[in-house]
């Protein structure tokens, strides 16, 4: 690969970071102003379908097109054209037979779904998902051509574009269901349009980067032969293996979400909570997932802005820089996670308000945010393990974490209810970030990954913004409760003056070396006050 294609392979990734964390941002306050609108019980009901739709947006964004985009990438290098019989057909049979047996296999269960789900009303919403599947081969296609020819904007651009088409649909129908012209399991359907459209969308934007940048793509030296036997094998393992794997190391939190969507209401209900009270229960569970997903997101992508510089062939070649990569992207990862842990779990009475209006799952929750450390610090373990070559790995990893999720649900929801969920998130994720860091440790043994943590400085940062939010909150939280626009004010400014603090204090005691510092963004600011004064 020549300096310039790795200039825009990085500069790909990191185009494709920005348009994620834009994405989940806008996934997390439209989720929010859905429950605002509906009320717990239409959160709960959309939450019923997000992890299916979630599924199949991950495939379409992220699995499939990573797996078509290496096979671009082989094609052109060999000088070969991506001819419709050699390359376009093969790659859309194989992905378009898949995801027709997988749509009719969700069709034809719907009714089995929801009888797992302990609501037969949902058979019809299961069956309608489905169809989201059907669009996924050719949104694939496209996004992982371009991206074979590092040409990252087309899935940046889309990836956006479908948020916000699915954003306002969502919006809208959930406003109708708040003024009582749709019913209230209107919301179901209302996902499952907001998706298909949001699809659509996506795709109208890919197709017109592809007429616009086609003959700009890569020159081909040769056409292959047309008797040329195509690699079905290759095409398969490629699409199916590798392209399902990359996927599932993007669902972490959809998986602990599909597991609660099939065990919670049906374990309480089986324990004698009426059939309502239920639902409202895991509606007020869900309320915790925007939160988790913001943070986490936020708190990785910054780590994660490091991880192009990290492959196994910079390992063996450059060792000790990536090795600081490595230990950089960790360390930041860890930070910010126990300080965004820390100072949500002291404010979240407050968030809690703001956000749903009521207090309601405040305690439950609070022990829910513990696993946005486990999340956040598992990601980059994972995501540092996937640029090394073990993508596999990590997805039975995940797998695994799924299934712990799964049983704890099973066994705990029964006996502690909304807490017993989120002890098995909390364990479920614990069992994940074990594993991942087990197999770091095992793939890099030489490197002293939490050794070498500043845990005194993380201490110290802790403890400061600790002292300061609960001095806050003691001071200013009675005036503000009660007069929403005034609690804005004050949850925005506690959040960014606590975390301001915590970085303060961080830097002046030496929590990163000034090596590590010139890794991250804006380092020139961070190196201004780590070479101040220590304290």
């Amino acid at each position: 690969m020549s300096d310039n294609e790795t200039s825009r392979l990085v500069k790909g990734a990191l185009l494709l970071s920005i348009a994620g964390l834009i994405s989940k941002v806008f996934s997390a306050v439209y989720r929010i102003v859905l429950q605002n609108l509906t009320g717990d019980i239409g959160f709960y009901m959309y939450q019923q379908l997000y992890p299916l739709l979630g599924i199949a947006t991950m495939l379409a964004l992220y699995g499939f097109p990573s797996a078509i985009s290496s096979l671009t990438a082989t094609e052109l290098e060999k000088g070969n054209i991506l001819s419709w019989k050699g390359f376009y057909r093969p790659v859309l049979l194989i992905l378009g037979s898949f995801h027709i047996l997988l749509a009719a296999l969700i069709y034809f269960s719907a009714p089995l779904l929801a009888q797992l789900a302990g609501d037969e009303d949902f058979i019809e919403m299961y069956q309608l998902a489905a169809a989201m599947f059907l669009i996924v081969p050719v949104l694939a296609l496209f996004r992982g051509i371009q991206q074979g020819r590092y040409e990252m904007a087309p899935t940046a651009l889309s990836q956006i574009g479908e948020q916000l088409i699915r954003v306002c649909t969502i919006i809208a129908g959930a406003w109708l269901v708040s003024l009582g012209v749709f019913q209230m399991y209107t919301i179901g359907t209302t996902a499952v349009l907001a998706s298909l459209l949001g699809g659509i969308s996506a795709l109208a934007v890919l197709l017109c980067f592809y007429y616009k940048n086609r003959n700009n793509a890569h020159p081909a030296v040769q056409a292959p032969s047309t008797e040329e036997a195509i690699p079905w094998e290759k095409y398969v393992k490629t699409l199916l293996l590798f392209g399902i794997t990359a996927a599932m190391n993007h669902m972490t939190l959809l998986f602990m979400q599909l597991a609660d969507a099939f065990t919670f209401v049906p374990k309480l209900m089986a324990d004698g909570v009426e059939e309502i009270a239920a639902k409202e229960m895991k509606g007020v569970f869900d309320r915790g997932q925007p939160l988790i997903q913001v943070v986490t997101i936020i708190g990785s992508s910054i780590a994660l802005a490091i991880i192009p510089a990290i492959s196994y062939q910079k390992l063996k070649e450059q060792r000790r820089q990536v090795m600081n990569y490595i230990q950089t992207a960790m360390h930041v990862g860890i930070f910010i996670a126990i300080g965004a842990v820390l100072g949500l779990f002291i404010i979240f009475p407050e968030v809690n308000q703001l956000l749903y209006k009521n207090l309601q799952g405040t305690g439950e929750l609070r022990l829910l945010i513990l696993s946005i450390a486990m999340s956040t610090i598992s990601i980059i373990s994972s995501s540092i393990l996937q640029s090394l070559g073990m993508i596999v790995r990590t997805a039975v990893f995940i797998g695994i974490s799924f299934m712990v999720k799964v049983c704890s649900n099973l066994i705990l929801i029964p006996l502690y209810g909304v807490y017993g969920a989120s002890i098995a998130t909390v364990l479920s994720l614990s069992v994940l970030l074990l594993l991942v860091v087990m197999e770091l440790y095992r793939k890099l043994p030489d490197m002293p990954l939490y050794r070498s943590i500043s845990w005194k400085s993380l201490a110290i940062a802790s403890v400061s913004m600790i002292i300061y939010l609960l001095i806050m909150q003691s001071i200013f939280s009675g005036f503000v409760m009660h007069i929403r626009w005034l609690l804005l004010v004050y949850v925005l400014f506690i959040s960014v003056s606590g975390a301001g603090l915590f970085l303060f204090v961080l830097l002046k005691t030496g929590g990163l070396t000034e090596a590590q510092i010139r890794i991250l963004p804006k380092s020139a600011f961070l190196l201004r006050i780590y070479r101040g004064k220590r304290l």
